[in-house]
């Protein structure tokens, strides 16, 4: 574990889980794929391509925000579709928590085609300690009231006295890992996203084309509620990309597409919410089409503000925000990617234009966060306009700390958005999955096979908002 400081918006390397150091050395198995926190801050949980699934604890006995491992589980594992002849990964897409009812912790967690519910908790594992096999001989019992033939010393056969039921004794606590059920054949395609709503009895998967509600206790029924499936599938001309439950409205839920729109539903309206409530999109400004216009304008991820006012979207060059009332054009437009236009072609070769960050809301309501490439990542103050750039790499903390701590251009510190090298942009590493604490300034970002924890934190060493 390592530890640096940067005065730069006041945020603090905290910790980070993984051994590993060159990416060549990397398995795919061990690429984390997700990241969450639970409802209250306390529990982390990360998913990776392997199909595990691993918790994390927060560590009361330290002073900072700090985390230890909790437990882990094999969540999925891979599958081979014969009807379909089609290979059906265990990677881990999305974990989602249920909001804490007791002791135990319950999460959804889903890969391409099956979501598991799990149940986790503490188990008391008991031996026998004593049974009829361990008496030390044997002992009369005592004479009042008690039949003739038991009072000598010798017991009579088939009398029992010298029978002694077995005894558990407590020898082990551990966590246990259970999947209480399994929501599956729900999905021809691919599942994206799984949010789980305010009433904490339902929730919705969607994949490219269909959204689907499920209530949590039954897992051999679902209702399809969204449906963008042409009739001819040459007619296709988008695809869903992601899709979430408003925070406080139960009836409520967002979703995105690869046309750049985003779609406000209400279940109240029709058992099919294919007319939307809602549409927010903006108009491409005509002087920047192009070949790759449509392909940039997809959003890769759509994310409620905590009080439902605001809508955050990421597609691949910009952050959106929303207001709900307001749907022709988003109230601000946060370039992440701009210095990237010029090389669009390089990354449709390669891919790279494909990839998919995710957009985080803060827990004060005016902190956005989304990733970049060279492990790079943005925290945006919509309020101040504030931009901090933070990098997780363990490379950059190695060569900041051999610098004698001075802080260097993107070395792995706090800075602005000028000191992110341009030129040379390592596209192998990147900054896609992340998770934002629901009550502090403490983030939790994947790179990789590695979870880095920072927080922003006050001279006492405690994480403020």
């Amino acid at each position: 574990m390592e530890r640096e400081s940067d005065p730069s918006g006041g945020w603090r390397f905290a910790q980070c889980f993984g051994d590993k150091g060159e990416v060549e050395d990397i398995t795919e198995a061990d690429i984390i794929s997700t990241v969450e926190f639970d409802h209250t801050g306390d529990y982390l949980a990360t998913g990776d391509k392997g199909g595990r699934v691993v918790l994390f604890e927060r560590n009361e006995s330290k002073k900072g925000c700090e985390y230890k491992f909790h437990t882990e589980f094999q969540s999925h594992e891979p599958e081979f579709d014969y009807l379909k002849s089609l290979e059906i990964e265990e990677k881990i897409n999305k974990i989602k928590w249920c909001r804490r009812q007791n002791a135990a912790h319950f999460l959804l967690s889903t890969n391409d085609k099956t979501i598991k519910l799990w149940k986790v908790f503490e188990k008391s594992l008991k031996v026998v300690a004593e049974n009829n096999l361990s008496s030390d001989g044997f002992h009369p019992p005592p004479a009042g009231g008690v039949h003739p033939s038991l009072l000598s010393t010798t017991p009579a056969v088939g009398s029992g006295s010298s029978l002694r039921l077995p005894k558990l004794q407590h020898h082990d606590t551990i966590v246990a890992a259970v999947p209480r059920k399994i929501y599956a054949n729900a999905h021809a395609y691919h599942i994206n996203s799984i949010s789980v709503n305010s009433d904490g009895e339902t929730y919705i998967s969607a994949d490219d084309l269909r959204i689907n509600l499920w209530n949590l206790n039954i897992s051999d029924q679902s209702f399809n509620i969204v449906d963008i499936k042409p009739v001819n599938m040459e007619e296709l001309t988008e695809v869903i990309t992601s899709a979430e439950f408003h925070p406080i409205n139960c009836n409520n839920f967002v979703y995105s597409s690869s046309k750049g729109t985003i779609k406000l539903a209400d279940m109240r309206d029709s058992a099919l919410c294919d007319h939307h409530a809602k549409h927010f999109e903006e108009e491409e400004d005509p002087s920047n089409k192009s070949f790759f216009s449509e392909i940039i304008s997809s959003i890769s991820d759509v994310k409620f503000s905590r009080d439902g006012r605001y809508i955050l979207s990421r597609d691949y060059l910009t952050l959106k925000l929303w207001d709900v009332n307001m749907e022709k054009k988003p109230v601000k437009t946060i370039s992440i990617h701009e210095h990237l236009r010029s090389k669009l072609c390089d990354l449709y070769e390669n891919d790279c234009i494909f990839d998919k960050f995710e957009a985080l809301w803060g827990p004060d309501g005016n902190k956005v966060l989304t990733g970049s490439y060279n492990n790079y990542f943005h925290i945006f103050d919509k309020e101040d306009d504030q931009n901090v750039v933070l990098q997780a790499d363990k490379s950059a903390f190695k060569t900041k700390k051999a610098a004698g701590g001075k802080k260097g251009k993107g070395a792995g510190a706090a800075g602005a958005v000028g000191q992110i090298n341009t030129d040379n942009v390592d596209f192998n590493k990147k900054i896609l999955h992340a998770s934002y604490h629901p009550r502090e300034n403490t983030i939790a970002i994947a790179a990789t096979n590695n979870l880095f924890i920072f927080s922003a934190q006050n001279a006492a060493g405690v994480p403020t908002l």
